[in-house]
């Protein structure tokens, strides 16, 4: 429908230029235009017009002004197609997706057969995942423009994501039909591929392979097509036809493990001879090959592992292969074999040193009339110092590894391994110190240069982490900004967790934030794929994307990311920023000379802290500038939106947020949706709610909980704490007391929090995590307790398990939180009896541990870190 408010056909000619000028970005050009017409009194307020200048105001990021010529322009022209598509650009701009689809329909009233505004609408609905629209506008789209290939790949892709996977087909063959394949034709290739796909969805394997066989030819993508064979014969259960297959792939790759895999599932291995046969047969055909020599150690057993793992120790410690430890660790969980491994390789150790050979009864001869290099004992010893680590003996692991450094103090895997022992046992200032050390070596390597940021920043040298960063990014761009800009999200979780371990919430919570912005930013990069994919035909890899779209902050950064933040915000709630200063710190007369000093030392830090976020935002503020003068042509603006979102993320105003608790739950809420299987989301939901006070969404979180049917003993407290809460709350309403009343019933047996405690306490008596758990229930419960729960707590007895550095850790972090009350003489005690056992650890460690450990240290333990002060257990 026209609009109401038609131009004369001067000025429709400049609208028309008007519309040219924002479709090639000349924004100024543009608004000289839109004033040309809007200046003469009769177009003043044409609603058309208006609304395009709104939209190239809004490209310049002048977001009020904006809005406010876009609405005008709805005003004075209600029926105007372009002013309601207008403005579903503008709320399409600020990620308003459902106002933005109300606009786009809006539009679609006054010109139904819009072509530019039904794609722009189906963009919209594919990517808030209405699939019923996007099924509703394809098909708009096909009956208006039958001979476009897009429109029949989308309606098909449309049938498809609603998994009516018949109408899917049948839209794909009709296209098909109109097709004539040119030889090595890629897109027809991939429209069979996709074809294939949902028929194996569908469940139709049979008709999967024969259109598989029918189309062989035009196929360009052959391992597909096998993958997929061997994949469909063994869905239907035809064995033979698919271990052929998986042989064929083998031989064409025999690195893949996923082959041998589904290989051993086609055949019939009734004994490990005949699983072994499979790798031998391949081996024989390609002798060179590694991962058939590797996989039979996880199933072989008895005499025949201890040949064939030393057959594979002899030839990777000969070749000198830095890898070797990695790729035996799966091997570990098998106490046996790591007994005959160890067995093995102490005797590769003396022979080598004695007789320069494996084995005392080998002889020169036998050893085809050589001798072992001198680089044979050399990964010996590498070997069997990460053997040791791993099994937390650290007087032996540091004892080969040093006498590997003494013969080749050069080797930067050697450093690297001494420094992954020293932070086994716990002191993770000199693992950075070896780690730079070994860096220093080779300065042109850059896992040795990411390893060792890594390090850094676990000992809390953020700026030494920035800087080792920093020969490997953009010059003229600080290391950090830049990791920024490539999306390292590795660095900023680890940045976030130095600078948490360090109490500077502002930092930690603008690297947390920066991490949930790249995701936003990956989930928003699916619009350039809504219309790529259709229009290149890569169809399977675009159904994959939008599947993976959907479980993406299901991703390990993400969820570190989100539970630095919360936890963050946790604290911040009850320790809000603006209340750090204490009644002795405005009062100096009345402290003593040592807090004092420490008093100057924190207003010192934060001056220091004050400056640094000043001059950065002048930096900010300068680079903007240039930025301006460089897009000046283009009419970019000063007040830019990337300017509003960086001055969001400055560290003093996330520290001192107005509702940290509503920030917490923005981070939680994609944990209870895609991380609900993982019992940390289950327990910040509840310490959320808790200090909100709404009983029923604790109860939501102690079910989620408990149907993992998990004993982790964080849980328990919380458990513990929400049937306390339950039983003293009097106000509650009926309505929630009816629903309290009803789901608890099923998980706590109405048993009262002293049983409940006492109960998990005598089926985990023997785990240290787990008393720790029961102590602080029992404290919780009754204060009286306090001796009782701080034996229970603090026992280091040999029967225990799970002594270990970083469960210790966290029982020492309890006490220094004060979860038991005032209890210093305790602490002191626990930290010298913790650093009798674990003597390397920096966290137990009454002065700096020495370099050399004594050769009459007896160790017991495993990884561990700087214990974080807002959690006592970290994954």
């Amino acid at each position: 429908m026209p609009s109401k408010d038609p131009l004369p056909s001067k000025e429709n000619t400049i609208f028309k230029k008007i519309l040219k000028c924002y479709e090639v970005k000349q924004y100024r050009q543009g608004l000289k235009l839109c004033k040309h017409i809007l200046s003469n009194p009769k177009f003043s307020e044409h609603g058309e017009t208006l609304a395009m200048k709104g939209l190239i105001l809004n490209c310049l990021s002048r977001k009020e002004e904006a809005y406010d010529h876009v609405k005008r322009g709805l005003r004075n022209d209600l029926t105007s197609h372009v002013c309601w598509h207008v403005f579903g650009l503008l709320q399409r701009s600020d990620r308003k997706y459902d106002e933005a689809i109300k606009a786009y329909r809006n539009a679609l009233r006054w010109d139904k057969d819009n072509l530019q505004i039904m794609r722009d609408l189906s963009l919209l609905q594919i990517q808030m995942r209405d699939y019923d629209g996007y099924r509703e506008t394809r098909q708009r789209l096909l009956e208006l423009r039958p001979g476009q290939r897009a429109s029949w790949i989308g309606y098909a892709i449309s049938w498809h994501l609603l998994k009516d996977y018949e109408m899917a087909l049948a839209v794909i063959e009709e296209f098909r039909k109109t097709l004539n394949p040119k030889p090595y034709d890629y897109e027809y290739s991939e429209l069979i591929l996709y074809q294939s796909s949902i028929l194996e969805e569908a469940c139709r394997y049979q008709d999967a392979i024969n259109h598989l066989q029918k189309y062989e030819k035009d196929i360009v993508d052959k391992l597909f097509l096998e993958e997929s064979r061997a994949r469909l014969y063994q869905l239907l259960g035809d064995t033979s036809s698919s271990a052929a297959v998986y042989r064929n792939l083998i031989e064409r790759n025999p690195e893949n493990s996923s082959y041998y895999k589904g290989l051993e599932s086609c055949c019939n291995l009734e004994t490990i001879e005949v699983r072994q046969k499979i790798y031998s047969d391949v081996l024989e055909q390609q002798p060179r090959a590694s991962l058939p020599k590797k996989l039979p150690l996880t199933f072989l057993t008895g005499d025949m592992f201890r040949d064939h793992v030393d057959e594979y120790l002899r030839r990777s410690l000969r070749k000198g292969v830095p890898s070797l430890f990695t790729s035996l660790k799966p091997l570990y969980t098998d106490s046996s074999k790591v007994s005959m491994i160890q067995q093995l390789t102490t005797t590769y150790y003396r022979t080598l040193i004695d007789k320069q050979l494996f084995h005392p009864e080998d002889t020169i001869e036998s050893n085809e009339g050589e001798l072992e290099p001198p680089t044979t004992l050399l990964w010996t010893q590498a070997y069997l110092a990460q053997h040791y680590d791993y099994l937390g003996d650290f007087k032996q692991a540091f004892h080969h590894i040093n006498e590997a450094l003494d013969a080749t103090p050069t080797l930067p895997e050697l450093q690297m391994i001494k420094g992954k022992i020293f932070k086994h046992a716990g002191n993770m200032q000199l693992a950075a110190q070896h780690l730079d050390e070994a860096q220093a070596m080779d300065t042109a390597d850059r896992y040795i240069n990411c390893v060792c940021a890594k390090y850094m920043l676990r000992n809390n040298q953020v700026k030494e982490a920035e800087a080792m960063c920093q020969n490997f990014t953009r010059e003229g761009a600080s290391a950090a900004d830049n990791l920024n800009e490539m999306q390292c999200m590795w660095f900023q979780t680890e940045c976030a967790a130095a600078y948490s371990r360090r109490q500077q919430w502002g930092d930690a919570l603008r690297h947390c934030h920066q991490v949930d912005k790249h995701f936003t930013e990956i989930t928003e990069d699916q619009f350039d794929f809504h219309t790529y994919c259709l229009r290149k035909f890569t169809l399977r890899s675009y159904v994959s994307l939008l599947r993976l779209e959907d479980v993406l902050r299901n991703h390990r950064f993400y969820f570190k990311a989100a539970s630095i933040a919360i936890k963050i915000y946790l604290h911040l709630h009850s320790h809000p920023v603006g209340d750090e200063t204490s009644h002795g710190e405005s009062n100096p007369s009345n402290l003593s000379a040592s807090e004092l000093k420490k008093l100057k030392n924190k207003q010192r830090k934060a001056q220091k802290k004050a400056a640094e976020e000043k001059a950065a935002a002048e930096e900010a503020a300068k680079r903007q500038t240039t930025a301006d003068k460089n897009n000046k042509a283009s009419g970019a603006d000063a007040d830019s939106e990337v300017s509003k979102k960086s001055d969001e993320l400055l560290p003093s105003k996330l520290e001192r947020c107005a509702d940290p608790l509503e920030q917490a739950i923005r981070f939680l809420v994609p944990l209870q949706t895609l991380c609900s299987h993982k019992i940390e989301s289950h327990i910040f939901a509840y310490e959320i709610y808790s200090r909100r006070g709404k009983p029923l969404l604790m109860l939501k979180a102690i079910k989620g909980g408990y149907n993992l049917h998990t004993r982790d003993p964080r849980f328990h407290v919380c458990m513990v704490k929400f049937l306390i809460y339950v039983r003293a709350a009097s106000n509650l309403p009926d309505s929630v007391k009816e629903v309290l009343d009803k789901e608890m019933s099923s998980i706590y047996n109405n048993v009262t929090p002293q049983s409940l405690n006492n109960k998990f306490l005598d089926d985990n008596k023997s785990s240290l995590p787990h008393r720790l758990a029961a102590a602080q229930a029992m404290y919780y419960m009754d204060q009286s307790c306090q001796t009782a729960a701080l034996e229970l707590a603090c026992s280091l007895d040999n029967s225990l398990s799970g002594v270990t550095i970083q469960n210790c850790s966290e029982v020492y972090a309890s006490l220094t939180k004060q979860d038991f009350g005032e209890c210093s003489e305790k602490m002191e005690s626990y930290k010298k009896s913790c650093h009798q056992l674990f003597p390397f650890s920096s966290v137990f460690s009454p002065e700096p541990v020495a370099e050399k450990p004594s050769e009459e240290v007896v160790c017991n333990g495993v990884n561990s870190g700087h214990h974080d002060p807002l959690t006592q257990h970290e994954q």
